[in-house]
């Protein structure tokens, strides 16, 4: 992949691409990149945990919510999941789902990885009651009603990135020498960047690097436009716009994940590394409410699997065995939910279209 990215570099204007070129190969490439990989990447064996792997409560949970509320939504009973990894979401929010109602429900699949395919096919294949849809874009799908899921994938979306030197605002770019990546530093020009900076507000202090989601537009607006009515739910970490002012967020969020352990340098390992950013949370609104998808909530993690009814799914035992199946779900549970776990590091991020249900409805 090192070569793939070098190569590209050499052949581009000026010998040198931006970090979203950059990212896009790395995780994207058609053969070699890190999403498309025939590769283990979640769990133990991989490089990161997701919620969904920590325990089937978090699929379920949802699934039995929107089991109980679709039809007073006014929704059909369809989901369309972007992005589903191993599919163990897909396979607990159909069990979930198939415990609370029995009609047929349709869940849509928005997969480019065929490795993940593979996974997601022999995840789900002895599931009931439900029809499996597959594609490479939400807009390839036929469903236009239903929940829209994502977890975690807008921090993987390619960024660009900008750094403030000096009084002046430059995109920062990636050049090859002697065989190894480099920054490289330009007076920003970009006027679509520039365009997000004034549309979101953001104020960039001296010193200071950001990411800038130039993807995360087209796709709100691919979803909005094809979803007639809807509600749409993100899962993902991030910061708000004076959350991104805060000195400890001075060096960008830029990260990568190999192995379990994290990298500042993402340009090493291409192609066999993880590479995420935070999500700007209040241009996903604020695109969101540009392209007709209403902002409806947002909370942390913990708190929504609480409106949930996390709780509720605790086994009363008094199974001594710390090994045992029901003690190992309860701790499963726990750590979703008790300070410093995992979910208080993601939000959720609540969007509708076409509803009319106040937000005080929703749970």
């Amino acid at each position: 992949m090192k070569e793939i990215i070098s190569k590209y570099i050499n052949e581009s204007t000026n010998q040198m691409i931006s970090y979203a070129e950059f990212m896009e190969l790395a995780l994207y490439h058609p053969e070699h990149g890190y999403y498309i990989r025939e590769k283990q990447k979640i769990g133990k064996e991989g490089d990161f945990y997701t919620t969904s792997n920590v325990s089937d409560v978090y699929g379920k949970l949802i699934g039995k919510w929107y089991a109980k509320n679709y039809q007073t939504l006014g929704l059909e009973p369809a989901i369309c999941e972007v992005g589903a990894g191993n599919g163990r979401f897909a396979r607990a929010f159909v069990q979930g789902w198939n415990e609370i109602d029995a009609a047929l429900l349709t869940y849509c699949i928005v997969e480019t990885s065929p490795y993940h395919r593979t996974l997601q096919g022999q995840e789900l294949e002895e599931l009931k009651n439900v029809k499996f849809v597959h594609a490479n874009a939400f807009t390839e799908t036929e469903m236009a009603e239903g929940l829209v899921f994502s977890n975690e994938l807008f921090d993987a979306f390619p960024v660009h990135v900008i750094e403030k030197k000096q009084g002046i605002i430059h995109e920062v770019f990636i050049g090859c020498e002697n065989e190894q990546f480099k920054e490289i530093m330009v007076p920003l020009e970009n006027e679509k960047i520039i365009s997000f900076l004034n549309e979101q507000e953001l104020e960039v202090a001296e010193g200071q690097r950001m990411e800038i989601p130039l993807a995360m537009e087209p796709f709100i607006q691919s979803i909005s436009e094809h979803l007639a009515k809807g509600i749409i739910v993100t899962v993902d970490y991030g910061y708000t716009k004076e959350e991104w002012k805060h000195p400890s967020r001075r060096l960008g969020s830029l990260r990568g994940y190999y192995q379990h352990q994290m990298h500042h340098d993402v340009l090493q390992h291409p192609g066999e590394m993880d590479i995420t950013s935070h999500v700007h949370f209040d241009a996903l609104i604020t695109l969101g409410e540009k392209h007709g998808l209403g902002f409806l909530q947002k909370m942390r993690q913990d708190e929504y699997l609480m409106l949930l009814g996390i709780l509720d799914e605790l086994a009363e035992h008094h199974d001594p065995n710390p090994f045992s199946e029901t003690s190992k779900r309860n701790r499963a549970i726990r750590s979703l939910i008790l300070p410093g776990g995992i979910s208080q590091s993601f939000h959720v991020v609540i969007q509708g279209k076409g509803l009319s249900l106040p937000d005080s409805k929703l749970f």
